[in-house]
Protein backbone atom coordinates (compact mmCIF):
# COMPACT_ATOMS: atom_id res chain seq x y z
CA UNK A 1 0.00 0.00 0.00
CA UNK A 2 1.29 3.45 -0.93
CA UNK A 3 1.76 5.78 2.03
CA UNK A 4 0.11 9.16 1.59
CA UNK A 5 2.78 11.87 1.44
CA UNK A 6 0.58 14.94 1.07
CA UNK A 7 -2.93 15.81 2.13
CA UNK A 8 -4.98 18.73 0.80
CA UNK A 9 -8.17 19.75 2.56
CA UNK A 10 -10.45 22.76 2.67
CA UNK A 11 -9.13 25.32 5.13
CA UNK A 12 -10.41 24.21 8.54
CA UNK A 13 -12.13 26.17 11.30
CA UNK A 14 -11.70 25.96 15.06
CA UNK A 15 -15.06 25.85 16.83
CA UNK A 16 -13.66 26.39 20.33
CA UNK A 17 -10.67 28.66 20.98
CA UNK A 18 -9.12 30.82 23.72
CA UNK A 19 -6.84 33.66 22.64
CA UNK A 20 -6.74 35.69 25.88
CA UNK A 21 -6.34 39.49 25.70
CA UNK A 22 -3.78 42.28 25.83
CA UNK A 23 -0.22 41.38 24.89
CA UNK A 24 -1.03 37.69 25.34
CA UNK A 25 -3.59 38.08 22.55
CA UNK A 26 -0.88 39.29 20.19
CA UNK A 27 1.11 36.15 20.99
CA UNK A 28 -1.77 33.68 20.65
CA UNK A 29 -3.69 34.77 17.56
CA UNK A 30 -0.98 34.18 14.91
CA UNK A 31 -0.72 30.48 15.86
CA UNK A 32 -4.37 29.95 14.95
CA UNK A 33 -4.47 32.30 11.96
CA UNK A 34 -1.64 30.37 10.27
CA UNK A 35 -4.05 27.49 9.64
CA UNK A 36 -7.68 28.18 10.49
CA UNK A 37 -10.02 30.40 8.52
CA UNK A 38 -12.39 31.09 11.41
CA UNK A 39 -12.68 30.32 15.11
CA UNK A 40 -15.35 30.51 17.75
CA UNK A 41 -13.80 32.75 20.41
CA UNK A 42 -14.44 31.89 24.05
CA UNK A 43 -15.65 34.82 26.20
CA UNK A 44 -14.18 33.85 29.60
CA UNK A 45 -11.86 36.79 29.99
CA UNK A 46 -11.60 38.58 33.31
CA UNK A 47 -13.99 40.35 33.33
CA UNK A 48 -15.97 38.17 30.89
CA UNK A 49 -17.50 39.27 27.59
CA UNK A 50 -21.15 39.49 28.65
CA UNK A 51 -22.68 41.87 26.09
CA UNK A 52 -22.58 42.85 22.45
CA UNK A 53 -20.55 46.01 22.94
CA UNK A 54 -17.79 44.11 24.70
CA UNK A 55 -17.82 41.41 22.01
CA UNK A 56 -17.47 43.99 19.23
CA UNK A 57 -14.50 45.62 20.96
CA UNK A 58 -12.84 42.26 21.66
CA UNK A 59 -13.33 41.19 18.06
CA UNK A 60 -11.48 44.28 16.86
CA UNK A 61 -8.58 43.59 19.21
CA UNK A 62 -8.34 40.07 17.77
CA UNK A 63 -8.40 41.36 14.20
CA UNK A 64 -5.65 43.82 15.07
CA UNK A 65 -3.51 40.87 16.22
CA UNK A 66 -3.80 38.97 12.92
CA UNK A 67 -0.46 39.14 11.08
CA UNK A 68 -0.35 40.93 7.74
CA UNK A 69 -1.03 38.58 4.86
CA UNK A 70 -3.17 36.20 6.90
CA UNK A 71 -6.95 35.97 6.64
CA UNK A 72 -8.77 35.06 9.85
CA UNK A 73 -12.32 35.72 11.06
CA UNK A 74 -13.14 35.59 14.77
CA UNK A 75 -16.68 34.33 15.45
CA UNK A 76 -17.69 35.90 18.73
CA UNK A 77 -19.70 34.60 21.67
CA UNK A 78 -21.13 36.10 24.81
CA UNK A 79 -20.77 34.71 28.30
CA UNK A 80 -24.08 33.50 29.69
CA UNK A 81 -24.83 34.57 33.28
CA UNK A 82 -27.82 34.32 35.57
CA UNK A 83 -28.70 37.86 34.45
CA UNK A 84 -28.28 37.64 30.66
CA UNK A 85 -31.51 39.00 29.24
CA UNK A 86 -33.57 37.94 26.21
CA UNK A 87 -33.06 41.48 24.94
CA UNK A 88 -29.29 40.99 24.95
CA UNK A 89 -29.75 37.81 22.92
CA UNK A 90 -31.69 39.73 20.29
CA UNK A 91 -28.95 42.36 20.16
CA UNK A 92 -26.39 39.58 19.77
CA UNK A 93 -28.21 38.04 16.83
CA UNK A 94 -28.80 41.42 15.21
CA UNK A 95 -25.11 42.30 15.53
CA UNK A 96 -24.12 39.76 12.89
CA UNK A 97 -20.82 39.02 14.67
CA UNK A 98 -22.01 36.79 17.53
CA UNK A 99 -22.50 33.10 16.82
CA UNK A 100 -23.35 31.63 20.21
CA UNK A 101 -23.76 32.08 23.94
CA UNK A 102 -21.45 30.14 26.24
CA UNK A 103 -22.70 28.33 29.33
CA UNK A 104 -20.10 27.89 32.05
CA UNK A 105 -21.49 26.30 35.19
CA UNK A 106 -20.15 28.57 37.95
CA UNK A 107 -16.83 27.20 39.17
CA UNK A 108 -16.39 24.62 36.42
CA UNK A 109 -13.19 25.95 34.81
CA UNK A 110 -10.92 28.95 34.25
CA UNK A 111 -12.69 32.28 34.90
CA UNK A 112 -16.08 30.61 35.36
CA UNK A 113 -16.88 32.27 38.69
CA UNK A 114 -19.35 34.60 36.92
CA UNK A 115 -21.09 31.64 35.26
CA UNK A 116 -24.56 30.22 35.69
CA UNK A 117 -25.39 29.13 39.24
CA UNK A 118 -28.68 27.41 38.34
CA UNK A 119 -29.75 26.56 34.80
CA UNK A 120 -33.33 27.50 35.64
CA UNK A 121 -32.27 31.13 35.94
CA UNK A 122 -31.53 31.14 32.21
CA UNK A 123 -34.81 29.68 30.92
CA UNK A 124 -36.20 32.97 29.49
CA UNK A 125 -32.86 33.63 27.81
CA UNK A 126 -32.65 30.11 26.41
CA UNK A 127 -36.16 30.54 25.04
CA UNK A 128 -35.00 33.66 23.22
CA UNK A 129 -31.97 31.79 21.88
CA UNK A 130 -34.24 29.01 20.63
CA UNK A 131 -36.61 31.48 19.00
CA UNK A 132 -33.79 33.42 17.31
CA UNK A 133 -31.58 30.47 16.37
CA UNK A 134 -28.54 31.33 18.49
CA UNK A 135 -26.64 28.18 19.55
CA UNK A 136 -25.88 27.36 23.16
CA UNK A 137 -22.28 26.25 23.68
CA UNK A 138 -21.76 24.29 26.87
CA UNK A 139 -18.89 23.44 29.16
CA UNK A 140 -20.60 20.27 30.29
CA UNK A 141 -19.42 19.48 33.80
CA UNK A 142 -21.25 19.18 37.10
CA UNK A 143 -19.78 21.41 39.80
CA UNK A 144 -21.13 19.65 42.88
CA UNK A 145 -18.00 18.97 44.98
CA UNK A 146 -19.44 15.56 45.84
CA UNK A 147 -19.11 14.44 42.21
CA UNK A 148 -15.82 12.77 41.29
CA UNK A 149 -13.79 14.87 38.84
CA UNK A 150 -13.74 12.00 36.34
CA UNK A 151 -17.55 11.69 36.46
CA UNK A 152 -18.51 15.34 36.12
CA UNK A 153 -19.24 15.26 32.39
CA UNK A 154 -21.42 12.15 32.61
CA UNK A 155 -23.33 13.53 35.60
CA UNK A 156 -23.89 16.87 33.86
CA UNK A 157 -25.28 15.12 30.80
CA UNK A 158 -27.70 13.08 32.86
CA UNK A 159 -28.83 15.73 35.34
CA UNK A 160 -28.68 18.97 33.34
CA UNK A 161 -28.15 18.52 29.61
CA UNK A 162 -30.66 15.78 28.83
CA UNK A 163 -33.55 17.61 30.57
CA UNK A 164 -32.46 20.87 28.90
CA UNK A 165 -32.52 19.39 25.40
CA UNK A 166 -35.91 17.87 26.14
CA UNK A 167 -37.34 21.13 27.48
CA UNK A 168 -36.10 23.37 24.63
CA UNK A 169 -36.85 21.25 21.59
CA UNK A 170 -35.68 23.79 19.03
CA UNK A 171 -32.48 24.96 20.75
CA UNK A 172 -29.19 24.24 18.98
CA UNK A 173 -26.65 22.88 21.45
CA UNK A 174 -22.93 22.22 21.18
CA UNK A 175 -21.45 20.08 23.95
CA UNK A 176 -17.88 21.25 23.90
CA UNK A 177 -14.58 19.40 24.30
CA UNK A 178 -16.24 16.05 24.97
CA UNK A 179 -14.25 13.50 26.95
CA UNK A 180 -16.46 10.46 27.58
CA UNK A 181 -18.28 7.61 25.91
CA UNK A 182 -21.43 8.96 27.56
CA UNK A 183 -21.03 12.23 25.66
CA UNK A 184 -20.52 10.33 22.41
CA UNK A 185 -23.69 8.33 22.99
CA UNK A 186 -25.70 11.39 23.97
CA UNK A 187 -24.83 13.27 20.79
CA UNK A 188 -25.19 10.25 18.51
CA UNK A 189 -28.61 9.40 19.92
CA UNK A 190 -29.75 13.02 20.14
CA UNK A 191 -31.58 15.19 17.63
CA UNK A 192 -29.84 16.84 14.69
CA UNK A 193 -29.63 20.12 16.61
CA UNK A 194 -27.16 18.63 19.13
CA UNK A 195 -23.45 18.47 18.24
CA UNK A 196 -20.04 18.22 19.90
CA UNK A 197 -16.54 19.58 19.53
CA UNK A 198 -13.45 17.44 20.08
CA UNK A 199 -9.95 18.54 21.10
CA UNK A 200 -6.65 16.99 19.99
CA UNK A 201 -5.69 16.06 23.55
CA UNK A 202 -8.84 14.02 24.14
CA UNK A 203 -8.19 11.80 21.12
CA UNK A 204 -4.42 11.50 21.53
CA UNK A 205 -4.04 11.14 25.31
CA UNK A 206 -5.72 9.43 28.22
CA UNK A 207 -5.45 10.10 31.93
CA UNK A 208 -2.30 8.01 32.27
CA UNK A 209 -0.55 10.77 30.32
CA UNK A 210 -0.96 13.08 33.31
CA UNK A 211 1.38 10.91 35.37
CA UNK A 212 4.00 9.58 32.95
CA UNK A 213 7.32 9.86 34.76
CA UNK A 214 5.79 12.25 37.30
CA UNK A 215 3.04 14.85 37.39
CA UNK A 216 2.71 16.53 33.98
CA UNK A 217 1.08 19.95 34.51
CA UNK A 218 1.09 20.78 30.81
CA UNK A 219 -1.27 17.86 30.22
CA UNK A 220 -3.78 19.19 32.75
CA UNK A 221 -6.97 20.53 31.23
CA UNK A 222 -10.67 20.74 32.06
CA UNK A 223 -12.52 18.56 31.42
CA UNK A 224 -9.67 16.38 32.64
CA UNK A 225 -8.31 13.56 30.47
CA UNK A 226 -10.25 10.32 30.92
CA UNK A 227 -9.73 6.54 30.69
CA UNK A 228 -8.50 4.93 27.48
CA UNK A 229 -11.95 3.45 26.85
CA UNK A 230 -13.37 6.96 26.57
CA UNK A 231 -10.61 8.19 24.28
CA UNK A 232 -11.15 5.19 22.03
CA UNK A 233 -14.93 5.73 21.92
CA UNK A 234 -14.52 9.32 20.77
CA UNK A 235 -11.95 8.47 18.12
CA UNK A 236 -14.03 5.58 16.80
CA UNK A 237 -16.93 7.94 16.14
CA UNK A 238 -14.68 10.47 14.39
CA UNK A 239 -13.25 7.67 12.26
CA UNK A 240 -16.78 6.92 11.05
CA UNK A 241 -17.14 10.52 9.86
CA UNK A 242 -20.18 11.34 12.01
CA UNK A 243 -21.29 14.81 10.89
CA UNK A 244 -22.20 16.21 14.32
CA UNK A 245 -18.71 15.89 15.77
CA UNK A 246 -16.30 18.57 14.63
CA UNK A 247 -13.02 20.28 15.42
CA UNK A 248 -12.68 22.51 18.47
CA UNK A 249 -9.16 22.69 19.86
CA UNK A 250 -9.96 24.36 23.19
CA UNK A 251 -6.41 25.66 22.81
CA UNK A 252 -5.89 27.58 26.04
CA UNK A 253 -2.50 29.22 26.63
CA UNK A 254 -1.20 29.93 30.13
CA UNK A 255 2.27 31.22 31.00
CA UNK A 256 4.72 28.42 31.80
CA UNK A 257 5.00 29.58 35.39
CA UNK A 258 1.24 29.52 35.92
CA UNK A 259 1.05 25.93 34.66
CA UNK A 260 3.97 24.80 36.79
CA UNK A 261 2.90 26.56 40.00
CA UNK A 262 1.65 25.02 43.25
CA UNK A 263 -1.91 25.27 41.87
CA UNK A 264 -1.42 24.94 38.13
CA UNK A 265 -3.90 26.37 35.64
CA UNK A 266 -6.05 24.10 33.48
CA UNK A 267 -5.54 24.35 29.74
CA UNK A 268 -3.49 22.88 26.90
CA UNK A 269 -1.97 25.11 24.23
CA UNK A 270 -2.37 23.16 21.00
CA UNK A 271 -2.72 25.96 18.44
CA UNK A 272 0.89 25.86 17.11
CA UNK A 273 0.44 22.29 15.85
CA UNK A 274 -3.31 21.71 16.03
CA UNK A 275 -4.06 20.44 12.54
CA UNK A 276 -0.90 18.32 12.56
CA UNK A 277 -1.98 16.71 15.86
CA UNK A 278 -5.42 15.94 14.47
CA UNK A 279 -3.83 14.42 11.36
CA UNK A 280 -1.76 12.15 13.59
CA UNK A 281 -4.86 10.99 15.48
CA UNK A 282 -6.84 10.30 12.32
CA UNK A 283 -3.93 8.47 10.72
CA UNK A 284 -3.52 6.30 13.81
CA UNK A 285 -7.20 5.40 13.47
CA UNK A 286 -6.82 4.61 9.76
CA UNK A 287 -9.18 7.46 8.92
CA UNK A 288 -7.17 10.21 7.21
CA UNK A 289 -9.93 10.39 4.60
CA UNK A 290 -12.31 11.57 7.35
CA UNK A 291 -10.14 14.47 8.53
CA UNK A 292 -11.51 17.03 6.07
CA UNK A 293 -15.12 16.48 7.09
CA UNK A 294 -14.27 16.78 10.77
CA UNK A 295 -11.99 19.79 10.37
CA UNK A 296 -13.52 21.74 7.50
CA UNK A 297 -17.07 20.70 6.59
CA UNK A 298 -19.18 19.53 9.54
CA UNK A 299 -18.80 22.66 11.68
CA UNK A 300 -19.92 25.10 8.97
CA UNK A 301 -22.84 22.81 8.10
CA UNK A 302 -24.07 22.73 11.68
CA UNK A 303 -23.72 26.48 12.12
CA UNK A 304 -25.25 27.32 8.74
CA UNK A 305 -22.11 28.92 7.34
CA UNK A 306 -20.31 28.36 4.01
CA UNK A 307 -17.13 26.32 3.96
CA UNK A 308 -13.89 28.18 3.40
CA UNK A 309 -12.97 28.72 -0.26
CA UNK A 310 -9.26 27.93 -0.03
CA UNK A 311 -7.32 24.80 0.90
CA UNK A 312 -4.37 23.91 3.09
CA UNK A 313 -1.70 21.32 2.47
CA UNK A 314 -0.25 18.93 5.01
CA UNK A 315 3.00 17.22 4.06
CA UNK A 316 4.46 14.09 5.60
CA UNK A 317 7.55 15.58 7.24
CA UNK A 318 9.01 14.83 10.65
CA UNK A 319 9.59 17.94 12.75
CA UNK A 320 10.15 18.81 16.38
CA UNK A 321 7.66 20.96 18.26
CA UNK A 322 9.47 23.79 20.08
CA UNK A 323 9.84 23.51 23.85
CA UNK A 324 8.14 26.89 24.28
CA UNK A 325 6.86 29.95 22.45
CA UNK A 326 6.88 33.63 23.46
CA UNK A 327 3.72 34.61 25.33
CA UNK A 328 3.38 38.28 26.27
CA UNK A 329 6.32 38.85 28.67
CA UNK A 330 6.66 35.14 29.47
CA UNK A 331 6.64 31.82 27.58
CA UNK A 332 3.99 29.16 26.93
CA UNK A 333 4.59 25.42 26.57
CA UNK A 334 2.69 23.86 23.65
CA UNK A 335 1.16 20.42 23.37
CA UNK A 336 3.84 17.87 22.36
CA UNK A 337 6.62 20.28 23.39
CA UNK A 338 10.00 18.85 22.42
CA UNK A 339 8.34 15.89 20.71
CA UNK A 340 8.03 15.04 17.05
CA UNK A 341 5.16 15.07 14.59
CA UNK A 342 5.02 13.38 11.20
CA UNK A 343 2.72 15.87 9.47
CA UNK A 344 3.50 19.52 8.84
CA UNK A 345 1.39 22.35 7.48
CA UNK A 346 2.93 23.79 4.33
CA UNK A 347 2.95 27.55 4.84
Amino acid sequence: MTTIQELRIRRPDDWHLHVRDGSALDSAVPHTARCFGRAIIMPNLKPPIVNVEQAIAYRQRILDAVPAGMSFEPLMTIYLTDKTSPEEIKKAVDSGIIFGAKLYPAGATTHSDAGVTDIRHTYPTLQAMQDLGLPLMIHGEATDPGVDVFDREAVFIEQVLAPLVERFQGLKVVLEHITTAQAVDFVRQGPERVAATVTPQHILMNRNTLFQGGLRPHHYCLPVLKRETHRAAIMATLAEGHPRFFLGTDSAPHPKGAKESACGCAGIFSAPAAIELYAEAFEQAGALDKLEGFASLFGPAFHGLPVNDDVITLRRETWTVPEAYPFADATVVPMRAGGTLDWKLVI
